[in-house]
């Protein structure tokens, strides 16, 4: 245990989300070129502290729907907290940035990203416990290999500077966090990076993880938007978009059944809409429902099923080159 010092820190993490709101929700209307960003500020109910900014996008050239939220809320802990944090303590902070993307075009993927910051405290104000956590994955519904190396090199190049095995270990709980485990262990998507509970040892170690936050902040709009240019004016039928629908209800199933933070929120009575907003507008559950084998649909399906180490996945020169130039325009 040791004394609070971590207000200005605290500060500075609330400083940084909002401006990677701004940023991300700029670069996103600019890329969308129709659609703006509705901003929508709240305050937390029944006498609980903070409150937060929800943003969301819809009807657009490119996104469907979207939404890219911030948080700072704080509070008592109550007997359900606790048995959800699995620790004793008796006031928390938490503050965080939260995004969901569902495009139009089904070529064009889904996208997640979270990345946050909790304190907990005793009754005279100590900091007990404190981590960050977060991450941000890739749900296609078409499979293009050279689309999800680029996604997972530009997250690598990230994190590489503050350990070059911690991609690994991170892409790997990734894998195994975002799993349909009643669809027989099939993912949501082909992944990304994921990490929780990453504990400062002392204020040194705090800002290294705080520089660490911030570099995979940085690189979600380089790891995404080359994808979506590159694909949003491919060409598609209304069978894709059917298929769009089945993976869409995949989506929903993990954050309505297995999702922690969804979970946490709503039975820590958080506000349902912001934490909905990760929700699909459009999605479709039919009886045993399965792709042709050996389909397009199919390959992406079992790109699920059995996650790939993709920075090993072999393409072409031609891709490799085709690629090498997107990722210099963001």
């Amino acid at each position: 245990m040791y004394k609070t010092t971590t207000r200005d820190f605290r500060q500075r993490w609330i400083d940084h989300i909002h401006q990677l709101q701004d940023n991300i929700c700029a670069a996103l209307e600019s890329a969308d070129g129709k659609a703006a960003f509705r901003q929508d500020e709240w305050q937390r109910l029944e006498g609980k502290g903070g409150g937060g900014f929800t943003r969301v996008i819809a009807n657009g050239n490119v996104l469907e729907k979207g939404g890219v939220n911030t948080s700072v809320v704080y509070g008592k802990v109550t007997e359900k907290m606790r048995g959800l944090l699995g620790q004793d303590a008796a006031k928390w902070f938490a503050a965080g940035l939260s995004l969901v993307l569902h495009p139009i075009n089904p070529y064009v993927p889904t996208v997640h990203a979270n990345w946050r910051y909790f304190e907990l405290y005793d009754e005279n104000d100590n900091v007990v416990d404190r981590w960050f956590g977060g991450g941000t994955d890739l749900t296609p519904y078409y499979l293009f290999e050279e689309d999800v190396i680029h996604f997972h090199r530009t997250l690598k190049n990230a994190i590489d500077p503050f350990g070059e095995d911690l991609y690994k270990e991170y892409k790997n709980t990734c894998d195994d966090y975002f799993v349909n485990k009643h669809r027989n262990n099939e993912r949501r998507g082909v992944g990304g990076v994921f990490y929780e509970h990453l504990r400062p040892v002392d204020e040194a170690d705090a800002e290294r993880l705080f520089s660490f936050q911030e570099a995979n902040g940085n690189a979600f709009l380089p790891a995404y938007l080359p994808i979506v240019e590159k694909r949003r004016n491919t060409n598609y039928t209304e069978e894709q978009i059917i298929w769009q629908e089945f993976r869409r209800g995949r989506y929903v199933e993990f954050n309505l059944i297995h999702d922690r933070g969804t979970i946490f929120g709503l039975k820590t009575n958080g506000r349902t809409e912001s934490i909905l907003m990760s929700l699909p507008p459009r999605a479709r559950w039919e009886y045993d429902q399965h792709p042709e084998p050996g389909s397009e649909e199919d390959k992406l399906l079992q790109a699920c099923l059995n996650p790939r180490d993709w920075l090993n996945v072999n393409i072409s020169e031609e891709e490799r080159n085709a690629w090498a130039g997107k990722s210099n325009t963001c």
